[in-house]
């Protein structure tokens, strides 16, 4: 685990005027993405976001305004995607992220070099951080099992396995998809009565979940285990994602085997991806109920009861097609916070590498809706609504049970504590298209 270190200054400040008092990216924090300059020749290419900025780590590998050791760094990570940099492991990580703290710095005296190296975010495009082989969405907030699980099973809302084992099923990886990317409402066989024939048609009750995605660093080998005391060695970093979810689709296809085209069809991911040295400021204990289970002992450690937890706080809005004609902000549909997860990230990559299965840089998995215990920190409309049953009533008189075309969702997060410099995740945004005219 991370330690804090000068990096976390909060004092620290950088020559890039747009990063002071920044809501997302100021010096300390420092996220990767992969990015382009759109109708130009480029290749997309590893930058990192300082302000407004982004520091392009291939100009800065060209320049060659860093020691040799750090150097070597640069050299896999200005390649199109963090896989390369992800695969050096955490001391690589540590030491690119501590010279370039240091060449942003205010006190860099080479600093007009590294102005070279810039390129604004407004014109710049983004593709997903890494290229993802593998991808799982895991259910670890607690909350949101049982809001939804009450809904199917009143009586019995969380199944006995649930504060044992770390849930989750293996998801697809090719409809990844970077935020602002069109998501088109899917078709499927929808069914109200198990007693009725089912129809094929376009999905009618489409929901988002609000969700981080933790990516994968240096991976193991096949049949080796990952021990809860070294799985953060194994964790690059964090990132928002929107799993879109076809709810009348989901409930027909999901029995016996679990969720598959109410999942598959799109999934947003932010560009921006914090790194857990950033995020080392924002620890906490992990939260449960007092009469909850303790762990089995290969998820269990003291440290990972102490701090395995992390204090970042989400946010949904949502904005009708309405509200963009005239001119209205979003409206806040929930708030949240991953401190309420039931499985730290260091917990869910353990149990996923606990049979011997061999994670790889760049993968990625996934929290599942991250809910929270209070009203409003519902995470997605199944919970707000109660499975359709109350309608969501914005600021403007509209109302929702489920998402409309031409909706768009906002997810955005922020990690503030006393001491330190807050720090955020940019936004997902995804508007949901009408369904594609079938078979073309």
């Amino acid at each position: 685990m991370f330690r804090l270190n000068h990096t976390h200054d909060v004092n620290a400040l950088s020559w890039v005027d747009s990063a002071h008092q920044h809501a997302h990216f100021g010096l300390q924090n420092l996220p990767f993405a992969s990015f382009r300059v759109p109708q130009t020749d480029e290749e997309f290419r590893v930058g990192v976001a300082i302000g407004d900025e982004i520091l392009d780590l291939e100009r800065l590998c060209r320049a060659k305004l860093v020691n040799a050791r750090t150097q070597a760094i640069l050299n896999c990570a200005s390649g199109p995607q963090l896989n390369a940099l992800m695969a050096m492991g955490a001391d690589a990580w540590h030491l690119l992220r501590q010279d370039i703290f240091e060449g942003l710095h205010q006190q860099n005296r080479e600093w007009r070099a590294w102005q070279t190296c810039l390129v604004p975010q407004a014109s710049a495009e983004y593709q997903l951080p890494s290229h993802v082989g593998d991808y799982t969405d895991f259910y670890a907030s607690i909350h949101h099992a049982r809001r939804v699980g009450a809904l199917f099973r009143p009586d019995n809302p969380l199944l006995p396995n649930y504060q044992w084992v770390p849930i989750g099923y293996h998801g697809r990886a090719s409809s990844l998809q970077i935020s602002e990317h069109p998501v088109f409402r899917p078709y499927g066989q929808l069914n109200s009565s198990p007693d009725s024939v089912p129809v094929f048609s376009p999905c009618q009750r489409l929901d988002y979940e609000l969700e981080l995605a933790m990516y994968v660093g240096s991976g193991n080998l096949q049949g080796y285990p990952v021990t809860i005391d070294d799985a953060e060695a194994h964790l690059f970093g964090l990132g928002l994602m929107n799993d879109w979810s076809a709810r009348d689709i989901q409930a027909w296809e999901y029995q016996p085997l679990g969720p598959f085209l109410s999942k598959s069809f799109a999934t947003s991911l932010s560009p921006w991806l914090v790194s857990m040295e950033a995020l080392a400021p924002y620890r906490c204990a992990l939260q449960r109920e007092t009469d909850s289970p303790p762990s089995l002992p290969y998820l269990h450690s003291e440290e990972n009861q102490q701090s395995g937890g992390i204090d970042i706080q989400l946010e949904v809005r949502l904005l009708t097609p309405m509200m963009r004609e005239q001119q209205q902000a979003p409206h806040i549909i929930g708030r949240s916070n991953f401190a309420h997860s039931f499985w730290t990230a260091a917990q869910m990559l353990t149990h996923h590498t606990s049979n011997g299965c061999n994670l790889c840089p760049g993968d990625v998995f996934a929290s599942g809706t991250m809910s929270g215990p209070e009203a409003g920190q519902e995470g997605c409309l199944l919970e707000l609504t109660q499975g359709g049953k109350v309608p969501l009533i914005l600021a403007n008189g509209e109302q929702r049970t489920f998402l409309q075309d031409g909706d768009e969702i906002i997810m955005s997060a922020h990690c503030r504590r006393d001491g330190f410099a807050d720090i955020g995740f940019g936004e997902v945004r995804g508007i949901v298209c009408p369904a594609a005219e079938y078979g073309r």
